[in-house]
């Protein structure tokens, strides 16, 4: 897949990139996300964020026309993620569900590539959906 990392630290950088093991094709910025940055994701199919990146639906709708397709964060939480926009503009929007006991950063890391494993395969991220539709509930409650 084709995807781009805003407002990357350096050590996230790396772990992105020995997770990815050049899988996807990974375009990765050191600027935030905003509306100045927003059209470097042009023919990019993901996005990748972290924590400090909110996203608000001015954005979203941004990206959603650029054709961004899916939204894959790096952290436990999405509040930072305007959920009901990513819904009306379509987006799939999945998280890192929270394991105790793993090096943060590199699992972080591997979970997004999952993620981006699982939709370029057509399949749901499972746990780590968070649509605000219904598209991972059926698996996530199989999981249980």
């Amino acid at each position: 897949m084709k995807a781009i990392a805003y407002n990357i630290k350096p050590e996230e950088k790396e772990c992105l990139v020995l997770a990815n093991h050049k899988k996807h094709d990974i375009t990765i910025i050191a600027n935030s996300l905003s509306g100045e940055t927003l059209p470097f994701a042009q023919g990019k199919e993901v996005l990748i964020v972290f924590n400090e990146d909110p996203l608000d639906e001015a954005l979203i709708m941004g990206l959603g026309a650029l054709g961004i397709k899916y939204i894959a964060t790096s952290s436990f939480e999405t509040k930072h993620i305007n959920l009901v926009a990513a819904g009306k503009a379509g987006l799939k929007i999945a998280n890192v569900p929270f394991k105790e006991g793993e090096d943060f950063a590199m699992s972080r890391m591997q979970q997004v590539i999952r993620n981006l494993d699982n939709w370029a395969a057509g399949k749901c991220v499972g746990k780590a959906c968070c649509c605000p539709n219904d598209c991972g509930a059926s698996l996530k409650e199989k999981e249980h």
